[in-house]
């Protein structure tokens, strides 16, 4: 990793805090986490990790957004996920990363030393207990990612990455009914991730503004005038699992 840290903030004040893996933690575990932490920001289109690096620390994301991509032996390229903030990095045991990282936006990533935050895995079961639970939701996030990618129609897979970027920008309350979000993938970038054609992509986002599902307000920015009628778009029951 590269660039310079941003002015280091006190775990108490993170805007991460409750949903990060150091969300269980107490008092005196904070601050251990303090002692071993340290802050990095990246540019847009900046490379944070390159898959088979050598890792020497794990991180949790602070603010922006960053995608995750594999290589293939010739060449081509895959988005396999997004990371957004309180999103971790790096894996406790595994010397290299798996995949490539890049920043999308500027962002700003909390470190661990490695060694440490190992140690301190196998003496503080709030870390652990809480690295668990956010793995299983990465579990759960990939089954469904395999679903929409698999048997969604090209308009329930915008809508539905759409749905998936507005409730992680709500730090996980109840949305509103109107709420705006600004994506944080170009549409070029949005094709690639959900198997599309730009063509597509761009049809479909016409589509869901002309029956008033979204609105734009210049390239990003969407405006979701009911939030409960796009979520009707998304092939998904009401209870947020898929349609049988």
């Amino acid at each position: 990793m590269s660039a310079a840290g941003k002015a280091p903030l006190q775990c108490a004040d993170c805007p991460i805090r409750h949903r990060a893996v150091c969300a269980r933690c107490e008092q005196d575990e904070l601050q251990m986490l303090e002692d071993m932490k340290y802050y990095r920001s990246y540019d847009p289109g900046q490379t944070m990790v390159w898959a088979g690096d050598q890792m020497d620390f794990v991180a949790s994301l602070v603010s922006g957004v960053a995608t995750l991509t594999q290589t293939m032996e010739d060449g081509r390229t895959q988005m396999v996920g997004l990371l957004l903030p309180s999103d971790f990095i790096g894996r406790p045991g595994r010397a290299t990363a798996p995949f490539t990282v890049t920043a999308v936006s500027e962002v700003t990533v909390c470190c661990f030393r490695k060694r440490p935050f190992e140690r301190m895995m196998v003496t503080t079961p709030h870390i652990a207990q809480r690295l668990l639970e956010m793995a299983l939701d990465e579990l759960d996030a990939a089954r469904e990612w395999m679903l929409l990618l698999g048997r969604k129609t090209a308009r329930e897979k915008i809508a539905s990455l759409i749905a998936i970027i507005a409730r992680r920008s709500h730090d996980g309350t109840s949305l509103p009914s109107r709420h705006q979000v600004d994506l944080p993938l170009t549409r070029e970038a949005m094709a690639d991730y959900l198997g599309l054609t730009l063509e597509t992509v761009s049809r479909q986002v016409s589509a869901l503004k002309r029956d008033g599902l979204i609105e734009l307000e210049g390239k990003r920015r969407i405006v979701i005038p009911d939030f409960e009628r796009l979520l009707g778009e998304t092939g998904d029951d009401s209870d947020g699992g898929p349609l049988i």
